[in-house]
């Protein structure tokens, strides 16, 4: 059998034991020791770490097995190890919130059929073999999911069906709702969090970093790095206020991601914190304003509740039905409604999807003229990144200073007046923002305008002669005070979306 070793940084972590093979292998179990760090691989006496399952932020997870369970099942064996870099404040606060997370499991794992159920949590104390000191190693054991997680299904299918997402955002919300009800706050809702059974069930997993609720108004509020921003809401990110909206707005997030098999970096706006994600999927106008609300920056605007998120599904189901067999699309929607078969799951856990069954029509009664087809909807370009923006700002810099050398150099002559310097830079700002030249386009236009001003005297003689060496640094320096101007610009704008 091989055994895994769950010293962090272990250099050479698989050990072999054929051993353990034997079924019959006499109990209690003779401790066995990693060949290279001589860490002990048999935690408590019970639990045999086998493989590496993942690491996460402040965890890493084993597949390990029982072997004093009657049927020595297998469960997961998680491993407390916060990034080295932490504060020991910040050590503290991660170590109480692994804790939590076992405090948590166990109290939730019990009563909700989603939740892994807890096993054991416990410490070890064992000895660095380089400096001789004595450490304290922190595990959480718990229910096994044999199944894949959303992430992974996302990579392996690519774009969730409407159908899907409907299944994954009732199913959570469930979830969710019986957490929040029971005082607490997951934090942290992403598809790596969503585990996906051989059965097709889905479980919420890793409550590392779940929030007791213990504010009268059921908001916690405190700086923390324990979220993935990516699905994270604005508030969680900027100051660590968290409530149980925090939490749908994550899944909402979750589920636009699997809609549209894109970033949220390509899918949110970083400056107004609005997702710009319906061009992207195929979805009724039900399921986009129910996300949309989930997903609204101020947490006052989005479902209060879970149980408020469900019913406004539920609600949302019924119309698109109805709706759908009238017209055969959603009103007020740009795109039909899809109705993909579920993914049925084989014997081998390989998924497969039904075929789809081709739809049955009569001849229509009387001669009907076919209608024109439908004009393709214009999708509106995708937010900008920051790096883009930054990157466009400074090439508007550099390039207007480059053209009002040009401009003022021949101020006087036949060939321009005062207002050709505008003219010009406002042609480019209009061409930026239309998304004609963008990425390499404006490398290329830069260069090519520095090398016309720099090599054809009339158009920098206003410079009086001097070399390129100025011109470049005239360049760099409208480059810069152009990117220092939009970042202030782009933090007020993002302070005042926020009040307002």
């Amino acid at each position: 059998m091989q055994l895994h070793c769950t010293r962090p940084n272990c250099p050479s972590p698989v050990n072999h034991f054929s051993d353990l093979d034997d079924p019959n292998i006499p109990q209690p179990l003779k401790q066995k020791y990693c060949s290279a760090c001589r860490m002990e691989l048999i935690l408590r006496g019970r639990y045999l770490p086998m493989r590496l399952l993942g690491k996460g932020g402040f965890g890493t997870a084993f597949l390990a097995r029982d072997v004093d369970s009657p049927t020595q099942k297998n469960c997961v064996v998680k491993l407390f190890q916060p990034p080295v870099t932490l504060t020991p404040q910040q050590m503290a606060t991660a170590q109480r919130l692994f804790g939590k997370e076992a405090i948590v499991l166990e109290r939730l794992g019990l009563q909700h059929p989603q939740i892994p159920n807890l096993y054991a949590y416990f410490s070890v104390m064992v000895t660095s073999p380089l400096n001789n000191q004595s450490e304290e190693l922190f595990y959480l054991v718990q229910e096994f999911i044999d199944g894949e997680d959303l992430e992974k299904v996302l990579d392996r299918q690519g774009q969730f069906s409407e159908t899907e997402v409907t299944r994954v955002l009732r199913s959570m919300l469930d979830i969710l709702g019986f957490v929040h009800k029971n005082g607490a706050i997951h934090r942290d809702v992403k598809p790596s969090n969503i585990m996906q059974r051989q059965d097709g069930r889905l479980f919420l997993l890793d409550f590392g970093a779940v929030k007791e609720v213990t504010a009268p108004t059921g908001v916690q509020r405190g700086p923390t790095t324990i979220c993935s921003p990516d699905y994270a809401p604005p508030e969680q990110i900027m100051n660590g206020t968290v409530d149980e909206t925090s939490d749908l707005y994550a899944l909402a997030a979750t589920c636009v991601v699997l809609l549209t098999d894109k970033g949220s970096n390509e899918l949110r706006d970083s400056i107004s914190n609005r997702w710009r994600w319906q061009p992207h999927a195929r979805v009724s106008t039900e399921l986009a304003a129910i996300l949309d609300k989930m997903l609204q920056p101020n947490p006052a605007s989005r479902f209060p509740t879970a149980k408020a998120g469900t019913e406004a599904l539920s609600a949302g189901s019924v119309s698109t039905q109805i709706s759908g067999q009238i017209s055969g699309q959603t009103s007020g929607s740009p795109y039909p409604p899809v109705a993909t078969p579920p993914v049925k799951t084989s014997s081998t856990g390989s998924s497969q999807r039904p075929a789809t069954p081709r739809p049955v029509t009569s001849p229509p009664l009387t001669p009907q003229k076919a209608s024109p087809p439908p004009k393709p909807v214009r999708q509106p370009p995708a937010p900008l990144s920051l790096a883009r923006f930054l990157g466009n700002a400074a090439f508007s810099g550099a390039e207007g200073g480059l053209l009002a050398i040009a401009a003022l150099s021949l101020v006087g002559t036949t060939l321009a007046g005062h207002a050709t310097w505008l003219v010009m830079l406002a042609g480019l700002a209009t061409l930026q923002f239309l998304r004609v030249i963008e990425g390499l386009d404006l490398a290329i236009i830069a260069g090519v305008t520095f090398a016309i001003v720099a090599f054809f005297r009339p158009l920098h003689a206003i410079l009086g002669g001097s070399d390129i060496a100025l011109i470049v640094v005239i360049a760099l320096m409208a480059g810069g005070g152009m990117v220092a101007i939009a970042v202030i610009f782009r933090l007020i704008f993002r302070l005042l979306s926020r009040i307002m």
